[in-house]
C-alpha cells in the first residue's frame, strides 16, 4: 500500500480497513533535527526542572512563570505556531514530540501544555487577525502565559451546562461577564484566558479575558492531591467589562472552539504521559538494580522483572497507536492545506477526523501512566511511600491525567458514541464488514492451513479482534437501538475492545516495518507476543460481559462462540517472553526502547 492509499484511512477505519507497515509511521524513523529537539527538552528537564521540583511543588512565588518564560526563549514554546506568528512552523509530529518530552516534568509540564495548548491554540486556531497579532507572538515567546476556563462548579463533562453570562453594555462597546470558573490551570499567573459564557442565556460563547480588566478576580491556590507546583484557581466575573473585539470566533459557536481544541489535547496528554511512563521506568529499573534484598539485588527477581516488563510492554505499545495517529493527523492536514484550506482549518479537520484515534490514545496513555507508577511504586517498596524519592510525586501527579481532557468515562463513551454516528451518516462504511462477520459465524469455520508468511497468525488475531467488535456492537445496536446510548456499562465493554485492538494493530504495524527495515529484535516480538496474548483475553472478556447484557438464547450462544473463535490466540510463552523484555531493560539500565 502506497503512503498516499493510507493517508486517505479516515478516523475509525481502522476499524474495517487493513493498514500496511510500510505506509505507518514509526518512532524509529524520526528526522535527526526530531531527535535534536526531544534531545533539548529532555536538557531543559535536567537542568531546570528536576533540581528544583521541591521548589516547583512548593509554589514558590514567581517560580513556575519564569520557567515558563525561560522556555519560551529557547523556543520550546513555539515548536508548532506559524512562523508569521514568531513560531518556527513545525510538523504535528514534532509537536507531539515536544509534548512526550516535556511530559516528564511533573507539575511544570502540566503548566507548559495548557500555555501552549488550551492557553493558546483557542485564539491561533479560531482568532481574528488582530486578536492572533495582539497575542500569539507574545505567548509563544513566554512573555505572557496563557490559560483556559471553561469548568464550573456545577458543570465539567457538560461543558455546555454552564452558567457563567455575558450580556452586551448599553453602549455596546462591553460584554459584562457574571459566573465563575473552577480548575483553571496556571490560573493563578496567566495573563490571558479563553472563558466561555453564554450571550443571552442560551449563546455558548467563547471570550479573550486580560488580567486586569475591571471585574474580574481569582480565588486562592488549591491544595490538590498531585501536581501541587501546578496553579490551579477558580475565577471570578462580576460585570467584567470584556470588549466586544475580545469575543472569540463566532457568538453561539463556542462549543466548536472547546472541542475542537479538546481533540488535539486528549493526543496530547497522551504524550505527555508516555514521557512520564518512560522516566517511570528508568526510575524505577534504576532503584531495582541496586536495591538488595537476601544479599540479592532485586532486579533478579523473578516479581520484579515481571513488573518491569509489563511497564515497558504497555509504554511501547502506547507509544506505537501515539505516534501512527499524530502522523495520520499530520498527512491529513497537509492533504486540507494542498485543498485550499487556511492552516486552522486544516489542523482543526484533521484533528476532528481522528477524534475517536484521540480519545483512545487519552484513556490508553493516561491509565499506562498510572500503572507505571504504581508498580514503580511497588518496586520501591516502602521507600516508595516517601516523599524522600521522586516515584511518590509521579504517583500523585500521574492520578490527574485520567479526570481531564474529558474523564477516561467520557472518552470512553465517545469513542464508541462517535464511530455509530460515523456508521449511521455514511462515513465508516462499517454495515458491510459487519454483516460479512456474521455470515462467517454461521459458515463451517476454515480449519485449512495455517498462514505460514511472516506475522500472519498475528495479522489474523488482530483482524478477528477487530471481527469481535463488529459482532458484539452490531448485535447491541440492532438489538437494542435508540435505547444502547443508555447502556454505559455494555458501551464501555465495546470501548475496552476497541482500545485494544487499535493498539495492538498499531503495535503490530510498528514491528513489522521494523523486521522489514532489519531493526527489529528479540524483545520487540516479544513486546508484541505479550501484548497479543493477553489483548485476547481482555477483548474475549469485554465482549462476553457485553453480549451477557443483551443477548440469550441461541442468540447469545451463537455470538459467544464466535468471541470464542475470534478471540483464540496461540500458546505463548508469555513468562519467558517477560524475562527477555526485563534483562534487556536491566542490562541498558534505562527505558531504551
Amino acid at each position: 500500500m502506497s503512503t498516499a492509499q493510507t493517508a486517505s484511512l479516515k478516523g475509525g477505519e481502522w476499524l474495517i480497513r487493513e493498514s500496511e507497515p510500510a505506509s505507518t509511521f514509526i518512532p524509529e524513523n524520526f528526522t535527526e533535527e526530531q531527535h535534536m529537539i526531544s534531545d533539548m527538552c529532555n536538557q531543559y528537564l535536567d537542568t531546570e526542572v528536576f533540581p528544583i521540583l521541591d521548589r516547583i511543588d512548593s509554589m514558590e512565588p514567581g517560580l513556575m512563570r519564569s520557567l515558563v518564560q525561560k522556555a519560551g526563549e529557547q523556543g520550546l514554546l513555539a515548536t508548532s505556531f506559524p512562523e508569521e506568528y514568531g513560531g518556527l512552523g513545525k510538523d504535528f509530529v514534532t509537536s507531539t514530540i515536544v509534548n512526550e518530552h516535556l511530559g516528564a516534568g511533573h507539575s511544570f509540564s502540566v503548566a507548559i501544555s495548557a500555555h501552549t495548548g488550551i492557553g493558546t491554540l483557542p485564539i491561533l486556531y479560531f482568532g481574528t487577525e488582530d486578536q492572533k497579532q495582539k497575542y500569539i507572538p507574545k505567548l509563544i515567546s513566554g512573555e505572557w502565559t496563557g490559560a483556559y476556563g471553561l469548568t464550573e462548579p456545577n458543570s465539567g463533562s457538560d461543558a455546555l451546562g454552564a452558567k457563567t453570562t455575558a450580556k452586551l453594555s448599553g453602549d455596546g462597546k462591553h460584554y459584562l461577564l457574571n459566573g465563575q470558573k473552577c480548575w483553571i490551570t496556571n490560573g493563578g499567573f496567566a495573563d490571558v484566558f479563553n472563558v466561555y459564557a453564554k450571550i443571552d442565556g442560551d449563546k455558548f460563547t467563547g471570550f479573550i479575558v486580560e488580567r486586569g480588566f475591571e471585574g474580574f478576580t481569582q480565588g486562592p491556590e488549591e491544595h490538590k492531591m498531585g501536581i501541587k507546583g501546578s496553579s490551579t484557581v477558580q475565577l471570578y466575573f462580576q460585570d467584567c467589562k470584556v470588549p466586544v473585539e475580545n469575543v472569540l470566533g463566532e457568538i453561539g459557536k463556542g462549543h466548536k472552539i472547546a472541542f475542537n481544541i479538546l481533540n488535539i489535547g486528549r493526543l496530547k496528554l497522551c504524550a505527555a504521559a508516555l514521557g512520564g511512563a518512560k522516566r517511570a521506568i528508568t526510575t524505577s529499573v534504576d532503584y531495582a538494580i541496586n536495591r538488595e534484598q537476601f544479599q540479592t539485588s532485586i532486579s533478579k527477581f523473578g516479581a520484579i522483572r515481571h513488573k518491569l516488563a509489563e511497564m515497558v510492554i504497555g509504554t511501547y505499545a502506547s507509544e506505537s497507536a501515539l505516534y501512527r495517529t499524530a502522523s495520520l493527523i499530520d498527512e491529513r492536514e497537509k492533504e486540507l492545506l494542498e485543498e485550499g484550506k487556511p492552516f486552522n482549518e486544516a489542523l482543526l479537520g484533521a484533528a476532528e477526523e481522528y477524534a475517536i484515534e484521540c480519545a483512545i490514545l487519552k484513556v490508553h496513555g493516561s491509565e499506562v501512566l498510572d500503572f507505571c507508577v504504581d508498580e514503580g511504586v511497588q518496586i520501591h517498596g516502602g521507600n516508595g511511600f516517601s516523599d524522600e524519592y521522586n516515584i511518590s510525586r509521579a504517583y500523585r501527579d500521574s492520578r490527574i491525567n485520567r479526570i481531564y481532557e474529558g474523564t477516561n468515562e467520557i472518552n470512553r463513551l465517545l469513542t464508541v458514541d462517535m464511530t455509530l454516528k460515523r456508521a449511521m451518516q455514511g462515513r465508516l462504511a462499517m454495515m458491510g464488514p459487519a454483516m460479512k462477520v456474521s455470515q462467517e459465524l454461521m459458515s463451517i469455520p476454515d480449519f485449512g492451513e495455517e498462514d505460514e508468511t511472516p506475522f500472519g497468525p498475528e495479522r489474523k488475531l488482530v483482524a478477528n479482534f477487530k471481527k469481535t467488535i463488529l459482532l458484539t456492537a452490531g448485535a447491541a445496536a440492532q438489538k437494542l437501538m435508540m435505547k444502547l446510548e443508555r447502556e454505559q456499562e455494555l458501551l464501555m465493554n465495546i470501548a475496552d475492545m476497541s482500545i485494544d485492538t487499535f493498539v495492538a494493530e498499531s503495535l503490530l504495524l510498528r514491528v513489522m516495518r521494523l523486521t522489514e527495515e532489519g531493526k527489529a529484535t528479540e524483545v520487540h516480538r516479544d513486546i508484541l507476543g505479550c501484548f497479543l496474548y493477553d489483548a485476547a483475553d481482555r477483548i474475549g472478556k469485554a465482549g462476553k460481559d457485553a453480549v451477557n447484557a443483551f443477548a440469550e438464547g441461541d442468540e447469545q450462544r451463537m455470538i459467544l462462540m464466535g468471541l470464542k473463535r475470534f478471540t483464540k490466540a496461540q500458546p505463548f510463552n508469555s513468562k519467558e517472553a517477560r524475562r527477555r523484555i526485563a534483562k534487556a531493560l536491566i542490562e541498558e539500565k534505562r527505558y531504551f526502547l
